[in-house]
């Protein structure tokens, strides 16, 4: 079961590229974030032409998860748990369907920025609240996948220009420690365990030729159960269709499952 993540940043302006890639890479299940739509204005026709089952967690203009599998989901659920006046689109779960079944948390985690202020606050009480999912999912002893933009450097080898980041929210003390807490609980992150060595990324800004000088980030992660850990096989990340025409800020980054 290949299963990737990719921040789309707007299905409109990602229309033509990303079926290009869904052709050429197969994944079986990829998960979106900043679809940048509407559940009603997703054009989940072109995908499922393609073969996908679509579910979506939209939101006007802003964020919006999105999950596209070609095998069969079911207990499909929206919004992260914890706070019932969150009207932000950012997290959906379902379970896939293969010959073991694997449950997918999609998760576009809040930026934070400006820091410090109301939003850097939003972004350390949504992890605490994704710690306490992330802890219930880990709980049923299923394969558990939680993947997606989490907007987080988790040590300076993550970025090119580590100094650059001191003080954006994606790589303060705070931020790092959150992460590790939810990590700690007794997940695996997939493509750092099988690709430990510095220099790679998934975030390259559209500004100050950030693509052609490698000044990237590494911010896109799956996180595995020790249930899914077991079944990992490989991961890798789709570096090359930032060079594309129309590219994404962010690249896909996937992970094989023997299941």
């Amino acid at each position: 079961m290949k299963i990737a993540t990719f921040n789309i940043n707007g299905i409109k302006a990602r229309i033509e590229a990303l079926p290009a890639w869904l052709s050429e890479a197969t994944p079986d299940v990829a998960l979106l974030q900043e679809i940048k739509s509407v559940d009603e204005a997703f054009p989940r026709e072109v995908f499922e032409d393609m073969g996908y089952h679509v579910e979506t967690h939209g939101q006007k203009g802003f964020n919006g998860v999105a999950i596209l599998s070609r095998l069969p989901l079911e207990d499909v659920t929206r919004g992260l748990p914890g706070d019932d006046t969150d009207e932000q689109s950012r997290w959906i779960e379902a379970t896939v369907i293969g010959k073991t079944a694997v449950r997918v948390a999609g998760l576009y985690l809040p930026n934070g920025n400006p820091v410090p202020g109301p939003k850097y606050d939003y972004k350390l009480a949504w992890m605490a609240r994704m710690q306490a999912r992330a802890r219930a999912l880990l709980a049923t002893e299923d394969p558990v996948v939680m993947a997606g933009d989490y907007n987080i450097i988790p040590q300076d080898e993550d970025a090119a220009r580590p100094e650059a980041w001191r003080d954006d929210a994606l790589a303060l003390p705070a931020s790092r420690a959150a992460y590790r807490r939810i990590l700690n609980l007794g997940f695996t992150e997939a493509f750092h365990t099988l690709h430990p060595a510095p220099g790679h990324y998934s975030f390259w800004d559209y500004q100050a030729g950030a693509w052609e000088k490698n000044n990237g980030i590494r911010i896109d992660h799956l996180l595995l159960s020790p249930q899914a850990a077991d079944l990992l096989t490989d991961s890798g990340i789709d570096k090359d269709i930032r060079a594309r025409e129309k590219p994404s800020d962010h690249v896909p980054v996937w992970i094989e499952l023997d299941c």
